[in-house]
């Protein structure tokens, strides 16, 4: 759907038209992760929204299965902006009865498109291609993931780590707030902490968990030498980390607070440490 796509795209007005069923619960986001995971209906796929979402995730070889436009915005502007939008995916230009049903409004400001979700990476194979990763402990809100992930790949992480209890870092709104990002930083699953701790320290990584004890060690005065692998472990906001998960790291690491603040967003701290992460290298 580019100036030079062959591609003009289906009109669709009718909400029960079986194309649109990859598009259809967007809203019910507890429901919709649980059908995204391993097991569920839709666990072969993924939904990107907006220009530089959808066309990052074509630029970084995600296959595109087709997506959801504004048939009003198609005929206001004659294409996307989309330069990589391939001519084999589907295009389907919807009216305002199925924008209603899909997205609860008779307009749609972005597109919705629905990607093949690739296969899953080694954690093995990202310990061993990396020297610092993030490892994530029940960070189980969208929003704070997806600020982790784009900061993870703007600060300096190599890879990321999620354990069970952690969200989808492919889940529409995590892949939203990371502005597509996501798909520039390897991730990979692993299983429960603290026991999967033991597969990092045998691969020689130092884990380092985050907390707001102030008994912790001043993230600000670490160092850390160059060839030292780091594996930085983070709990949801909140909670934080559990005690065995804490009891299981090398080290605490603490960010310096003042005005009697006791804490910060986790997406936040995450920034902090990462860029503290990459000062302590010397």
């Amino acid at each position: 759907m580019t100036e030079t796509s062959s591609n003009p795209g289906v009109v669709i007005d009718d909400p029960s038209d079986e194309r649109l069923a990859v598009f259809m619960g967007l809203r019910d986001h507890k429901l919709r992760q649980l059908r995204e995971r391993p097991g569920g209906d839709m666990a072969g796929s993924f939904i990107g929204e907006g220009d530089v979402v959808i066309d990052r995730a074509l630029r970084s070889g995600h296959h595109l299965e087709c997506v959801l436009v504004d048939r009003a915005r198609t005929e206001k502007t004659q294409a996307l902006d989309l330069p990589s939008f391939p001519d084999t995916a589907d295009v389907f230009l919807a009216g305002p009865d199925v924008l209603q049903k899909v997205a609860g409004r008779p307009e749609l400001r972005d597109p919705i498109a629905c990607f093949v979700r690739p296969p899953e990476q080694s954690a093995v194979d990202l310990l061993d291609a990396s020297r610092t990763v993030l490892v994530t402990e029940g960070v189980n809100n969208p929003t704070n993931m997806g600020v982790i992930m784009r900061c993870a790949a703007g600060l300096g992480i190599e890879a990321v780590l999620f354990d069970p209890t952690s969200c989808d870092p492919l889940y529409r709104r995590a892949v939203r707030v990371s502005m597509g990002e996501v798909f520039s930083i390897p991730h990979a699953r692993i299983d429960h902490l603290p026991q999967a701790l033991s597969s990092l320290t045998e691969a020689g990584y130092a884990t380092f968990a985050l907390t707001p004890d102030a008994n912790a060690e001043d993230i600000s005065k670490l160092r850390i030498e160059l060839t030292q692998k780091i594996a930085l472990v983070l709990g949801a906001e909140g909670p934080g980390l559990t005690d065995e998960t804490m009891a299981a790291c090398d080290r605490r690491l603490r960010i310096p607070m003042k005005a009697g603040v006791d804490s910060i967003n986790v997406g936040t701290a995450a920034a902090v440490a990462f860029y503290a992460l990459g000062q302590a290298r010397g």
